[in-house]
């Protein structure tokens, strides 16, 4: 009878404690391939959140290791000659590739079969066929292989997409990327060698920034693949960049509307900006957090966007959650079906201004 009423009496008393506090989850171990990509410094300047850990560095340049060391106070433990000697020694989850564009497909090699997950910069190849290699084996081997933008966490083009349903049926959208060339803005030595290489980066501004328009535009238009793609290129700076393009335009056809991408090295200022006409109004993301607007029956505004996805604010933090399951990249500007496709459009416009004609993708 006592315990009968003592059991009561004890669920009553635990219901009246505080909740215990949830564990946050333990930092994704994260493997970093190379170093001569310049965007390397972005994973090591972020904020410490705690999402992740560095577990080693593969960079074979001594010299460029020494001065991320010297730079950043990071012990001469954590780096590593090559990819393979890094998975050995500390088995990282995921590896985030800061290499050239060109040595992406062998990172996606070395990590498929140990079921280590990939974050690549953009964008994803050089070539189609690369990019299929490297679909097949994160399918064969289910891992999630990402790609990288700047403006993939831009609170502005999240306004953007969360507004075309009232501009009515996308008609046009034309981005503008790029800067004044990657000599003149100060890019490392290192980071030039690969980027100016047709091989190594698979153009100049045409890959380096028409990357950009096709992820937008593959996300706008819902991975919807463009009928056409036609691309003209130019060496405005043979001086400066006598193997690759230093000014490109990208246009694609769809079934009612079509996209402009405007890929330059030759802009007078820093640029990622993207327009989006519907059939009843347009915005026009004009930079990180700035979207002009024009509603239907509207005038036009300007405003400041802050609102951004719970864990999609960042590259790196957003890396961790996809691991832990705790979002779905499918559809997503980082997903590995858009990046296909973005490479695919890429490979056309390079084909299309080589030849001076239209290439279709039907």
């Amino acid at each position: 009878m006592r315990s009968a009423l003592f059991l009561p009496i004890l669920a009553w008393l635990m219901a009246l404690l505080p909740s215990p506090i949830d564990t946050p989850p333990a930092p994704l171990r994260v493997g970093i391939a190379g170093l001569s990509h310049d965007h390397a410094h972005g994973i090591f300047n972020r904020a410490d959140a705690g999402e992740i850990e560095i577990v080693g560095i593969a960079e074979a340049n001594q010299a460029l290791a020494g001065r991320y060391a010297r730079q950043y106070g990071l012990p001469e433990s954590l780096f590593f000659p090559d990819l393979e000697s890094l998975i050995a020694a500390r088995e990282p989850q995921a590896v985030a590739a800061f290499n050239a564009i060109a040595a992406h497909r062998a990172v996606v090699e070395a990590c498929a079969p140990r079921g280590i997950h990939v974050m690549v910069e953009k964008p994803l190849a050089t070539t189609y066929a690369d990019a299929q290699a490297m679909a097949a084996l994160a399918r064969q081997h289910d891992i999630h292989l990402l790609t990288n933008y700047e403006t993939t966490w831009y609170p502005s083009h999240w306004a953007q997409y969360e507004t075309r349903a009232q501009l009515g049926p996308i008609r046009k959208m034309v981005v503008h990327d790029g800067h004044q060339g990657p000599r003149e803005i100060g890019c490392s030595e290192e980071f030039l060698a690969w980027l100016t290489d047709p091989a190594q980066n698979g153009a100049g501004a045409l890959f380096d920034f028409g990357c950009y328009g096709a992820n937008l535009m593959t996300w706008f238009m819902e991975s919807q693949k463009p009928l056409s793609v036609t691309a003209v290129t130019q060496q405005i700076k043979p001086d400066i960049y006598p193997r690759v393009d230093d000014e490109a335009t990208i246009i694609l056809t769809y079934p009612g509307a079509q996209g402009i991408i405007q890929a330059s090295w030759n802009w007078p200022y820093n640029r990622k900006d993207a327009f989006v006409y519907g059939r009843d109004g347009y915005c026009h993301a004009l930079d990180r957090s700035r979207l002009e607007q024009r509603l239907p029956d509207q005038a036009a505004t300007t405003l400041q966007t802050e609102a951004i996805p719970r864990g999609q604010t960042e590259a790196f933090a957003y890396l961790a959650a996809v691991v832990r399951g705790e979002i779905d990249p499918a559809g997503s500007r980082s997903s590995l079906d858009n990046n296909l496709l973005v490479v695919q459009i890429l490979d056309a416009a390079r084909r299309s201004a080589a030849a001076g004609e239209t290439i279709s993708l039907e």
